[in-house]
């Protein structure tokens, strides 16, 4: 079947109202629950998924791609305005968006999320359809060793993402490390540091610890400092995202655009993952390095390219491979099953009008994302104008029920409490979270691919060392390393300069 023939079969499926308007509610769904604190864009495409039992298959998955789309942009609205990720890929975004915020400059921030997801998204649409076979051979190509090398190297890349203090950085990457080995241990099933509590033999929950490390500590400093935060108020200010700042951030946008699809397209990496090492490349590269951090709208720009970048390419493996790119293709790759649809090489023999009408049903969801997105913005812009001695309760109950609602178990809802007072004092003594939440992310699979690997090779290191794109790795890491220490050495050089 000739390629004009497969887009007609597309359209034959995709070509009617009820696809694409199950595509623009779901978008609409997505920016919504991602913009709800505690609401993931894994929970909503979860509690869509019941919605698509009687639909037809290509109208299902439409819906449920759209909440995927909506929710990891809709996730950057909260971290800009109240520091409170609405899901974890958009954790990056508080680094520079809530500054900006502070700064009166809400909506600008909020506008350059919209224009940066907008166009990562286009970018990893296209690398879909234009590499999946490609990028889907080349990430079968990964086993555990090559995985370990890659995620050692995101693990130092830590370090451009820990402030000025490298040693702060390690500290909260150690910490990080060691609260994801808590837990049942991966291979031989013995308990680690649960103190005989059933509770924690599933590990920390992941959406516990991250609204505890970042939202918590607000409503501490409130309750801290009551009086500082009487009367405040941020609105979105006058200032709009131009033309010019979307030009001066378009190779950040397009680099971490490309960081998304590559990392997207080998399973299990992630959107958080993405969205940190596309904020930190941003920064070692930009000419405004030194306001990263401060306020700089490139660097909210870089992480959601980010992360909208991963969310095109995790549909990489899912179709050509049968294997989900991450937790919310796990669950969309439910609704393949259900309708009877086996996603894998096959699926695009058997199954090439849905295929193509996937690719379709993608590309005007990047122009449905901008119309929704542009809405939400200006909708929740009251979230902004609320004094935050009324905000800052209300997001309390959000949390609670959005931890809560995870596991319905109230001792997740005690691990954000437990995790609040951690960040709130990592915040008093300017410890970085970044490395914290990219160590807790990555430890476990750090070690699951390490020990694999071992497993395969008779524990011989020497398989760490086998191939080219272990060896790619490696150097990457090496190179990371040197770069990092001469880093360090020149500021401790300069503090000593300026101290005499």
């Amino acid at each position: 079947m000739s390629f004009l023939d497969s887009i007609a079969a597309g359209l034959s499926v995709v070509g009617n109202i009820e696809a694409f308007l199950a595509l623009f509610v779901g978008v609409a769904i997505g920016v919504v629950g991602g913009a709800i604190p505690g609401m993931s864009a894994t929970m909503a495409v979860a509690l869509t998924l019941p919605f698509t039992f009687a639909m037809q298959p290509i109208t299902g998955i439409l819906l449920l791609l759209g909440v995927y789309k909506g929710g990891i942009f809709g996730g950057s609205i909260p971290a800009i305005l109240i520091k409170t990720p609405g899901t974890p890929a958009s954790s990056a975004t508080i680094l520079d968006g809530y500054p900006m915020a502070e700064k009166g400059e809400a909506g600008r921030a909020l506008g350059m999320a919209l224009w940066a997801s907008c166009t990562a998204d286009v970018i990893s649409n296209l690398a879909l359809i234009l590499f999946a076979g490609w990028l889907a051979s080349f990430a079968l190509s990964f086993g555990p060793p090559e995985f370990f090398t890659l995620i050692l190297f995101s693990l130092t890349i830590i370090a451009g993402v820990s402030g000025k203090s490298l040693l702060r950085g390690a500290l909260s990457a150690l910490l990080g490390l060691l609260l994801a080995t808590i837990g049942l241990d991966l291979v031989y099933g013995t308990n680690r540091f649960t103190f005989g509590d059933p509770n924690m033999m599933g590990g920390l929950n992941f959406i516990a610890v991250l609204i505890g490390l970042f939202a918590i500590p607000e409503i501490l400093a409130m309750v801290w400092h009551p009086t500082a935060h009487v009367g405040t108020a941020r609105s979105l200010g006058k200032n709009w995202v131009t033309f010019a700042d979307y030009r001066r951030s378009f190779k950040s946008i397009v680099r971490g655009s490309f960081i998304g699809v590559f990392l997207g397209s080998i399973p299990g990496i992630g959107a958080a993952p993405s969205a940190f090492l596309s904020y930190s490349e941003a920064r070692r590269t930009s000419k405004n390095k030194e306001n990263f951090g401060k306020g700089e709208v490139e660097g909210v720009a870089a992480s959601e390219a980010g992360n909208n970048g991963v969310a095109g390419a995790t549909l990489i493996p899912l179709l050509a491979l049968g294997v989900p790119g991450d937790v919310i293709t796990a669950i969309i790759i439910g609704a393949f099953m259900i309708h009877g649809l086996q996603p894998g090489p096959m699926m695009f023999i058997l199954n090439v009008d849905i295929i193509y009408g996937l690719f379709i049903g993608l590309i005007v969801s990047s122009v449905f994302l901008f119309v929704i997105g542009s809405v939400a913005i200006r909708g929740f812009k009251y979230v902004a104008d609320v004094p935050k001695r009324i905000l800052i309760p209300g997001v309390l109950v959000l949390c609670i029920y959005g931890v809560f609602a995870v596991n319905n178990n109230i001792f997740d809802v005690g691990v954000m409490f437990v995790m609040g007072w951690v960040g709130f004092m990592m915040v008093r003594y300017r410890i970085p979270a970044a490395p914290f939440l990219i160590a807790f992310i990555l430890g476990p699979l750090l070690e699951d691919n390490f020990r694999q690997s071992m497993l395969m090779s008779g524990s011989d290191p020497a398989i760490l060392f086998r191939g080219p794109i272990t060896w790619f790795f490696w150097g990457l890491t090496v190179l990371t390393v040197v770069a990092i220490v001469r880093a360090g050495v020149r500021a401790v050089r300069g503090v000593s300069l300026i101290e005499k």
